[in-house]
């Protein structure tokens, strides 16, 4: 273990540099309103718009945007809340979701690989900011255990990243394997080399965005949130098949990732024309519209996804953070875009 750890602080090493010398929601209007609204004293998430409950993919976003605002008084307060209330499994992956109301809080010991991969992610990025080796630590177990019950090495098409380590498999369900890209975080892969070298993260990048061009659905072009992988991409039995809330991500993590391949983005932004309309959501087979997003915050997606793709210059009045008036989501979502803008896409940023 000694010599692993030599190991990892020397890859590391250089991040911790470049850390310190960028956080780009640091002195971040957005990201001081973002904690006080949606952050509690104890550390907890809140999903304003899912009934206040807290999941394993809102501690890890909470905890990345603190390391992006250089911010490691809050950060500390997540993940100590993260650990003690949904690091209950018998491993050491997250359980998915935390409701106020129930007793038990974590009613489903499932866990969720975005989840996983964002707690995952934001400690390899406090590792870089503050050199802590506990985080180091903590990150490399998740990340192992992720990389052995969640990545499928050897499928037809590619690795495969499974949503969960109950439900998704071949063995769990007839159409499995069934994916959701918007598991895909791409900028997640860049990093977690540094905490589980073993895996093969490049290749699931790769088999990431061979599936988002594979699997356009219908007049539009888009992917269904659940993909079924047993034969040619389809959409998955027994959930609806949209294009819906959590899809909206794809876009966003390419471009997080620095991704600028316009072909990628096209279904995209060729279904958000106007997003000052709102997001459309849409039924694939049929194209139809199921539901627009109106809160402003979500337009920051499609704003990012044109600067990456064509760099159109990104609008000004996206960059104001509305987490007084918007829900968790939509807030950080935006924040996460204007993060990225800072650091990837300068030059698209409002003068």
């Amino acid at each position: 273990m000694t010599r692993i750890l030599a190991v990892l602080l020397a890859l590391l090493g250089p991040c911790v540099t470049a850390a310190a010398q960028t956080a780009p929601l640091a002195d971040s209007e957005g990201w001081r309103a973002y904690k006080a609204r949606f952050v509690t004293e104890s550390g907890r998430v809140v999903d304003t718009g899912n009934n206040g409950i807290s999941h394993s993919e809102g501690q890890g976003y909470g905890m990345l945007l603190a390391a992006m605002a250089g911010d490691r008084t809050t950060f500390e307060r997540i993940w100590t809340w993260t650990r003690a209330n949904l690091m209950v499994r018998d491993d050491q992956l997250v359980a998915w979701r935390w409701e106020p109301d129930r007793r038990p809080a974590v009613a489903d010991m499932n866990d969720a690989a975005d989840g996983d991969l964002l707690v995952a992610w934001a400690l390899a990025e406090a590792v870089a900011a503050w050199g802590d080796p506990s985080h180091r630590v903590a990150g490399r177990r998740i990340a192992v255990e992720l990389g052995r019950k969640l990545i499928l090495p050897r499928a037809a098409h590619g690795p495969l990243l499974l949503p969960a380590v109950a439900g998704f498999s071949a063995e769990d369900r007839p159409d499995g394997p069934v994916v959701n890209l918007s598991y895909w975080i791409f900028p997640a892969f860049d990093r977690m080399p540094l905490l589980a070298p073993e895996f093969d993260w490049a290749g699931l990048d790769r088999s990431g965005r061979r599936l988002i061009r594979a699997a356009r659905f219908g007049p539009a072009r888009l992917p269904s949130e659940w993909i079924s992988l047993a034969g040619a991409p389809r959409p998955a039995d027994g959930f609806p098949a949209e294009f819906a809330y959590n899809a909206l991500r794809i876009p966003l993590y390419l471009a997080m990732a620095g991704t600028t391949e316009a072909d990628l983005y096209a279904p995209f932004l060729d279904l958000w024309p106007r997003p000052e309309a709102g997001l459309a959501l849409v039924e694939v087979a049929s194209g139809r519209v199921t539901a627009r997003l109106a809160e402003s915050g979500y337009g920051a997606i499609p704003a990012l996804a044109a600067c990456a793709a064509k760099a159109v210059p990104f609008p000004p009045g996206l960059t104001r953070v509305r987490a007084e008036s918007e829900h968790y989501y939509p807030a950080t979502l935006q924040l996460l875009a204007l993060a990225t803008l800072k650091t990837r896409y300068p030059a698209c940023a409002p003068r």
